[in-house]
This record gives C-alpha cells, structure tokens and sequence, in this order.
C-alpha cells in the first residue's frame, strides 16, 4: 500500500516536471516538441491523480495555475483583466456536460460560437480612444510589453472610432499563404524554416527589432472586450459588434446560438471544411452570451466556466514509408522515425513523422514501403496513424530495432515492463550532457557550482568529453578562468569541490554512473554488500539477486551496464583519476537503537537532505516509509510539512523535530 502512494506521488511529481517543460517550451521559447493532444493527455492524468488524492495537490502544480511565463527580454505588464485559459472539450459529450453545467447554474442560456485561432493571445489597451499598450497573455497575470511590435500590425488601428478607454483580447496570427512565403524566404536565406503559423507569428511577435515584426505577414482577430469605461454591453455580440464599428478586425462569422445541439453541429461543419479558411484554426470557442450569466458564473483558478474550447480531431493524411531511422534522444532513448513521401498537413510540408517504439511498429505494422496515414496533431510532431492495407503489394520490408546504439555502438536494451530500447553507453555523445549532469548532482557525486549552464559550456569549449575529465580540470585553471562566467574565485570553488567528491565513496559513484533502474538506495545496498567497484563489476546475476530488494531485471540491467567496454573504460579512467571505489564494511554488531521503528519524512529539513536522514536511519536499524500509518513510529516534520503531518495527528503519531530526532540517533548535524 506504501509502496502504491509512493508510486502515485512520484508519477504526480514527474507528470508537474515535464508539464512544466513544455508550458516553458511552448509559452517563452515558441518551441514546443509534443502535439497540442499530447499535452492535454499530462494535463488530463494530473488532474485525474490530483482529483483522486486531494491531499498531494500543491500551489506549485500545473493544474492551479493559468500557464505559461513572461519572457524576461520584454518588460512586465501586469494585466488589469486577468486573462484566462479556457477549459478543452474533445467530445460532443464533454459539450453537453459544459452546457448542463452552466444552466443549472443560470438558467436558459444563449452561446456565442467563434473560430479557435491558432495564434498568440494578446491585450490592447486604449485610452480615449488611443493605442497605449499592447501585452502577450503571458501567464494571464503578468505579460510581456510588446507594444512596439503591435503598432507594425496594419489591421490594430492606433485610433478608435470614438475616444473611449478599454481593453480588447485578440489573437495575433499569420495567414497560411504569408507563412508559406516566409518560409520560402528562411530558406533562401540558410535559416530554419518555421515549424507551423502559430510558431511563426509568436515568434514575430516577439522580436527585439520591431522592423522585423514588420517585415512578417501577421493579422489579428479581436475575440473579447476584457472591460470599457462608459458604455453599456449586456452581451458578448453586443461587445464583438461595438469593437468592430471601433475599427477592429474582430472573430470572423461568429454566430449566437440557443441550442447546445446546434453549437454541435457548427462544430461538426468546421471540422470537415476547416482548410478553406485562409488562416489556421484548431477548433470552436464556445462563450455565454450574456455578461451578467458570465458574472454569476465566474471562474476557477485558471479557467472562465462561462467559456470552452473544442478541439477538433487532428488531421489526417495519406502517404508512403520511404524508410524507418533510428534518432537517439538525450536520455538515450531509441526512437524510430519514418521517413516518408512529402505531404502537406496542418500548415506545413511533413517529410517525417515518429514512431514511438517497437510495439508501436509492431501493433501497427508498419513497414517500411506502406502507404499510411499520418496525422499532425496540434500542428507540432507528425505521427503514423496506420497503415493502408490494402495497398500492400507485397515489397514492403519489416523494421527491426538495432541492438546497437546507432551513435556509440555499445548495446542497446530494452528493460523489462518498458517501451523503450535506451543506448547503455555512458559517453554516448547523444546524451553525454544529460548523464554528466546527473553524475555531478547532489545525490550522486555532489559537485557543487557544476550547473546544467556551466557543464554545457565546458562540453562546448572542448574542456571535457565526459565526467571523467572534470577530475583533469586541475591542469587547466588558468584557460577556465577566461572563460565567460567563470572568475577566479568561482573557478577555485568549483575545483575544490571537484576535489572532495573524490572520496565521497562506492555507493555515491555507483548512483553517479547512471545504471538504469539503479536509484540511490540500490546503489547503498550494492556499495554495502561489495564494497569495491572491482567486486561489482564481477558479479554474476545469482550474487545480485541474493541482495535483498535487488531483483532479476536490475541484476541484468547492471550485468549489461558493465558489460560494455565504454563504460568499463569510463570506471578505469575515473579510478586512475583518484576517485575512491571502496566502501567501509558496516560492523553487523554496531548498535542498533532504531530498529523496529517507522519513520515518515515530511517538509524541508534545516540540517539534512531526505537521503541523508534516510540513510542514518536505514544505518541505525530503523526503516522509511513513504506514508503516514497506524504502524508509523515517528514523524519527522520539517519546514512546511504536508498533508503527513495532518494524518499523523488524526492518527495519534507521534511528531518530532530535527532536535528530537538527533536525540533519538545520538548523532548531531556537523
């Protein structure tokens, strides 16, 4: 049961990380990396998780917050009107439910449909009647002043109509025909074209030269007036119709519905005839009405429940399978990918698309000569669909996956339970960064002032090829103190500290190396029952899988690791460079004043990190848990503990302090 919340803690935990990447990639850098879809299925699983345990939702979480970030080249503009995300629906179903919600609420309602611009959402200010500001959404709080760059846009007029004050919402977009042409232009010109519209016109936007900006074909729609000094509006339409008699370009054939049937079969017509818009949409907008039902209404954390999205399905393609590559990702994931027959979808030229993994090759059948179907969902990453069986003629040649990393050549596995064949070379140049990084962190080698910024640069200026080489960067303080964010000081620091890791012994070099499936505690029990790298590396899957906790797949997961000669020669270089493989045996006779007894950790702790408590009362007989319980011992209660503490009270536990707890284990925090 313990082992279970662990489990649905650390996927909520990772689901928050990579959510947050992408919310990063997409809002600051224009960059995204997964389709629109991918990302709703994170944001879905989170909210699910969330849903079912309540006392693991934090303020930091995705889920409690409207997204996105402002970018620190602009200045700051906090919004008057926060502007809001709206809530996804994929199905008719999820718009009926939208629509049962909002009348047990208010009532007969009235729905204002408009197109779902693939763009960047923008606020437009006015005072009397003229331009002052105009501000990305930013996270809908705080925005980017991109003012300059608005002015460039033709169809923004910098004088209304009449002199009023207001604040205006529109999405800033390209026409599929401009971004054609600039894409032709980037190639002229040796640079990368633009993946789709919406990548082009955020970055546009968002350029320091607003002569650039202007060089580029945007457009803009006006979706919402966000509030006006001095005139009346009882109704979205009303809004929409006052802001285009200003002078503003508003949503085009926005129709007023009374029926969510209706509203249904709006959305049903788009979807077929969606690529006879001169522009990209990727589904319909859904808005009530009336201002004051919008009032009642109101909202939650980050989404107005007076409004939804539909999302259309993603297009879909046919073409053929010219090939299927291997691309190594910086994990060391092997990813097959087609190459296939140029076809234009969602805005773009596709020439390749992913395929995942072997049983996604394998439940498809995808063969390299098919003709398949390929859809490009949320206008990112193209993927195969499926394939058109009954043009099979009979030429077309199975895939298999390589056991031998494409880039290093050192075996390539596929673990028990995953999906994914991953290279086991440790110097892999595919993901040399990302395996440095983690042998420098704090649970493994520790070496502090190496961030991900300053490993980056000395891979770059050739000062390291892999970890191995920082233990040689000693001979070398004077070229890294020349270079850029790298003073002498910082230089010393960063070599003393190098220095010291040397001897912070087997189990912490074991985490170091990276072996797949082998955590920190694995590492501890390895380092305790071999207590020399030697020993490890000799060890045949019977000796492992005598190691409590140590099962058949990590044994061969190691087995494999050290069966590779890069990673062998890794190990040797890093013991002719000083770095100690050994580890103290532990006196079987120590006392033991712990055992017995179940600890929980929970908050901040002042003077350990989670491990090193962990390990004192692994090291002192006693065992931790990952949930509060009737069988729990003690609760270890740091700085803003969780919902652990509160448990632990209902249930009579007992609570202790860092004071309380070095009393218990006679030892003091150095």
């Amino acid at each position: 049961m313990e082992k279970a919340a662990g489990s649905v803690r650390d996927r909520i935990e990772e689901l928050r990380r990579v959510i947050e990447e992408h919310n990063y990639r997409y809002y600051v850098l224009d960059d995204p990396v997964i389709p629109d879809h991918e990302f709703d299925e994170l944001m879905r699983e989170l909210q699910a998780l969330e849903d079912e345990n309540p006392d693991l939702v934090t303020p930091h979480s995705p889920t409690q917050r409207v997204g996105g970030k402002a970018s620190e080249k602009f200045p700051k503009v906090v919004h008057k009107t926060p502007l809001l995300s709206l809530a996804n629906a994929f199905s008719e179903g999820d718009l009926r439910d939208f629509d049962r919600r909002v009348r047990s609420a208010v009532g007969d309602v009235e729905y204002v449909t408009e197109f779902k611009i693939d763009g960047l959402s923008v606020a437009l200010t006015y005072i009397d009647g003229v331009l002052e500001r105009g501000a990305t959404r930013g996270d809908g709080v705080v925005g980017e002043d991109v003012t300059a760059n608005l002015r460039t846009i033709k169809t923004i007029p910098l004088r209304l109509k009449q002199p009023v004050s207001l604040e205006a919402r529109g999405e800033v977009f390209m026409p599929t025909a401009g971004f054609e042409r600039l894409n032709e232009k980037q190639k002229e010109q040796g640079l990368a074209p633009f993946a789709n519209p919406r990548n082009a016109a955020a970055g546009s936007l968002r350029q320091l030269d607003p002569a650039v900006t202007a060089s580029r074909p945007l457009d803009i729609f006006i979706f919402n007036l966000e509030y006006i000094d001095g005139v009346s509006i009882a109704t979205h339409a009303e809004g929409l119709k006052f802001l285009k008699e200003q002078g503003f370009k508003v949503s085009p054939e926005f129709r007023v519905f009374e029926s969510i049937e209706d509203v249904i079969g709006l959305c049903a017509e788009w979807q077929q005839k969606r690529e006879s818009l001169y522009f990209e949409i990727d589904g319909i907008v859904i808005k009530v009405n009336s201002l004051r039902q919008r009032e009642a209404l109101g909202a939650t954390g980050k989404n107005p429940r007076w409004a939804v999205a539909y999302k259309f399905p993603a297009q879909e393609k046919k073409t053929r399978v010219k090939d299927i590559i291997i691309q190594v990702g910086r994990t060391g994931a092997l990813t097959p990918t087609a190459i296939l027959e140029p076809v234009r979808l969602s805005g773009s030229t596709v020439g390749r698309a992913t395929l995942h993994n072997e049983d996604y090759i394998r439940e498809k059948d995808i063969r390299i000569g098919d003709a398949v179907l390929v859809k490009k969902a949320g206008d990112i990453i193209p993927e195969v669909t499926g394939v058109v069986f009954e043009e099979r003629t009979g030429t077309e040649k199975k895939f298999r996956m390589p056991d031998k990393c494409p880039v290093c050549g050192s075996e390539a596995v596929r673990a028990a339970g995953e999906a994914v064949t991953r290279c086991t070379g440790i110097s892999c140049p595919a993901k040399l960064r990302r395996s440095i990084i983690h042998f420098v962190s704090r649970d493994a080698m520790d070496i502090a002032g190496l961030g991900p910024s300053i490993v980056e640069l000395l891979l770059d200026k050739g000062f390291i090829r892999d970890a191995s080489d920082l233990y040689r960067l000693e001979g070398r303080k004077a070229e890294l103190v020349g270079l850029e964010r790298m003073g002498e000081k910082s230089v010393e620091n960063l070599l003393s500290s190098i220095e010291a890791s040397k001897t912070r012994g087997l189990a912490r070099v074991i985490t170091a190396l990276g072996i797949p499936l082998v955590g920190v505690r694995a590492s501890a029990l390895l380092a305790e029952h071999f207590r020399s790298m030697e020993a490890l590396q000799r060890a045949g899957k019977e000796e492992l899988t005598a190691i409590p906790e140590i099962g058949e797949i990590m044994a061969q997961s190691i087995i494999t690791f050290f069966r590779q000669n890069q990673n062998k020669e890794f190990v040797e270089r890093l013991k002719s460079a000083g770095v100690v493989m050994t580890a103290e045996r532990k006196d079987a006779g120590a006392p033991k004043p712990l055992e017995g007894l179940t600890f929980v950790l929970t908050g901040t702790l002042a003077g350990y990190t989670r491990n090193e408590a962990s390990g004192i009362i692994e090291t002192l007989g006693g065992k931790v848990s990952s949930s509060v319980s009737k069988n729990t011992s003690y609760v270890l209660a740091g700085e803003n503990p969780g919902s652990k503490l509160d448990k632990a009270k209902k249930l009579g536990v007992k609570v202790i302090d860092e004071k309380e707890f070095e009393s218990l284990t006679g030892r003091k925090q150095q």
